[in-house]
């Protein structure tokens, strides 16, 4: 299967290229993910063959057009971003025992947990290497973002310490765990096509707030589409005790003196056990027809708003063009 990324680009001669570059990304990275040993390539091809978005590597590629975009850097920077979101997909799969991905079974549910962490062990060290024939500087760009993807799973594994604001560490959970490869995305684009130091900068800031924008209209889109639709199972997160957004801000209305009976039952439910399909349903349907999902989706679009005025210094053209459609695309998403 190929990466189902439509191209949000309103310029027919970018399309082109954008599609052309992501299409030498999709064959590179087959070639990274291939092992020796049987059942490391089997496990390894896994996520890369169910196909993906590769919002990533699209990210990368059009944030080079500020630049020299056609260095062959840049497509093994695309490479390198993808190799380290699909590992952590693994891992991730593992920890919210998340029976499907991307429409498939996903690997700890066919190989077990064990060769899943593994095969993501795998996947980030190939990303390693790819990146050390980038340069120290990728390097250590690389390993801050693999670390600040740790601690955001980490902390979200964790939860908020006594006294915290359930809602302000959450949105720090998203900028670890999503914004920063996002960020590096971006960072990794403009910087292998040779673009002046605050032009990589500001694309740093986008990718950051655009990343959280987009794991916020996740969070709506896990309630409101079908699993058909994402190819994952509909509130997984919720079986596995995972706050999302929506989530956080029901409780909060429910902890309040003058809350609706109605929020404190559905946090109840919430708060049960959900391992029966009938209960999770009935959270999930609770979830999806109340505001909350709204005020989400609101809290997703400020963020893309606040990504979108890290461009306004770039000159006006197709390819500021295309990042504000890429913007709007991912938050799109959850209308």
């Amino acid at each position: 299967m190929t990466s189902t990324t439509s191209l949000p680009l309103a310029d027919p001669a970018l399309a082109e290229l954008i599609t052309g570059r992501l299409a030498l990304v999709e064959e590179r990275l087959r070639d990274a993910v291939a092992q020796a040993d049987a059942l490391a390539d089997t496990a390894s091809r896994h996520l890369v063959n169910a196909g993906g978005k590769r919002l990533r590597p699209m990210l990368t590629l059009i944030a080079a057009q500020l630049g020299d975009g056609q260095r062959p850097e840049v497509v093994d920077a695309a490479v390198v971003v993808e190799l380290t979101h699909l590992a952590t997909l693994y891992h991730d799969d593992v920890m919210d025992s998340a029976p499907l991905r991307r429409g498939a079974p996903a690997a700890h549910e066919v190989w077990g947990n064990s060769v899943a962490i593994l095969t993501g062990d795998l996947l980030f060290a190939r990303a390693s290497a790819t990146v050390a024939g980038l340069g120290p500087e990728a390097v250590r760009i690389q390993a801050s973002a693999f670390e600040r993807l740790c601690l955001g799973q980490l902390h979200e594994t964790v939860g908020p310490q006594g006294g915290e604001d359930a809602i302000a560490h959450y949105l720090r959970v998203l900028a670890d765990k999503t914004g920063s490869l996002i960020a590096t995305s971006a960072r990794f684009g403009a910087m292998f096509a040779g673009c002046p130091p605050h032009v990589v900068r500001l694309l740093t800031e986008y990718g950051e707030k655009v990343g959280v924008a987009f794991q916020l209209a996740d969070d709506v889109i896990d309630l409101s589409a079908s699993g058909a639709d994402t190819g994952k199972t509909p509130g997984t997160d919720l079986r596995e005790r995972v706050a999302t957004m929506p989530v956080l801000l029901l409780r909060a209305r429910a902890a309040r003196p003058d809350a609706l009976e109605s929020d404190r039952e559905l946090v109840a439910l919430l708060d049960s056990d959900l391992s029966a399909d009938v209960d999770l349903d009935r959270a999930v349907l609770g979830l999806r027809g109340h505001d909350v999902v709204a005020e989400t989706r609101a809290l997703a679009v400020q963020w893309a708003h606040e990504a979108v005025a890290e461009l306004a210094p770039l000159p006006a053209g197709v390819v500021k063009d295309a990042l504000l459609s890429f913007t709007d695309a991912l938050v799109d998403r959850a209308s």
